[in-house]
């Protein structure tokens, strides 16, 4: 007989999460996450190589249309329209790599490949980054505080999309209801990962002038290539501690991507219509 699915939720849950029943320890988030790096940065690292090519372009291109690269940037109105076109065409790939980080927040190996196996969500996607990116703008347009705020309520907004199949208005409701509970610790992590972004950037800024620039670069790189990594997986421990991933028990491969797609269309009915959860 045929080995029956089991599906089953590994951390929190969305029903605890808007109450804020869930906890969260900074610096085990943090070691966790870059255990997981050490182990599996490849895939992500390559993902993201991949992506990086393809949204150059499409900015390319795109620019191309709109008379050429130097008049773009001399037009601050053509130049936000290109970062809109490369935003949608990128996002969709960038949440295969999103959901890197949370497949090995739940133990589950990846391959760079998973930047297409979302992509059926990806108009979803794509307007989600578009909602998000726009709050954040007026977050920090407004002061900039409201900014850094809106950036770290709004940060599991895509794998909402993409793991529980939310649309992009109710994933960035539930985000920012769960996550306001925690606001101070998730602040915490994010800026550390900042810190070491600056750390990493400091060696350039202070050699780009000298015969040492080729080397500062170089460690840029080499530094970028475990940061990248980690951030993804900080985001999919957060994202498991806060609410919960379904994985099929009989999934040991890259095939949890069937099992996530499977269990997201069998509960796509409980968060469309009058759902209290995701209402504002």
């Amino acid at each position: 007989m045929p080995e029956k699915n089991i599906i089953v939720s590994i951390g929190g849950s969305v029903e605890r999460a808007v109450k804020g029943e869930y906890s969260i320890d900074v610096k085990a988030v943090l070691s966790e996450a870059w255990q997981q790096t050490v182990k599996s940065r490849m895939s992500i690292n390559l993902a993201l190589f991949l992506v990086l090519i393809f949204g150059m372009m499409v900015s390319f291109i795109a620019s191309s249309f709109f008379g050429g690269i130097e008049l773009v940037i001399k037009d601050p109105e053509l130049l936000q329209l290109i970062n809109v076109i490369v935003t949608i065409a990128v996002w969709p790939f960038i949440a295969g790599i999103e959901m890197m980080g949370v497949y090995h927040a739940v133990n589950k190996p990846t391959q760079s490949k998973m930047v297409l196996s979302f992509l059926h969500r990806g108009s979803w996607v794509a307007l989600s980054a578009l909602l998000t990116s726009l709050l954040i703008s007026i977050g920090f347009q407004l002061l900039i505080v409201p900014g850094v705020l809106l950036a770290v309520l709004l940060s599991l907004t895509v794998p909402l999309v993409v793991e529980k199949k939310l649309t992009p208005v109710q994933a960035i409701v539930l985000s920012v209801k769960a996550l306001r509970f925690k606001v101070v610790p998730l602040l915490s992590i994010y800026v550390v990962l900042f810190m070491a972004l600056i750390f990493l950037i400091l060696p350039i800024a202070l050699l780009i002038e000298s015969s040492l620039a080729p080397l500062a670069i170089m460690v840029f790189l080499f530094g970028f290539s475990y940061l990248a990594p980690w951030y993804y997986n900080v985001k999919g421990v957060l994202y498991r501690e806060i609410f919960g991933v379904y994985v099929d028990e009989n999934t040991s491969e890259i095939d949890l991507a069937d099992a996530v797609n499977k269990n997201s269309a069998n509960k796509d009915t409980e968060h469309n219509g009058s759902d209290d959860t995701f209402s504002a």
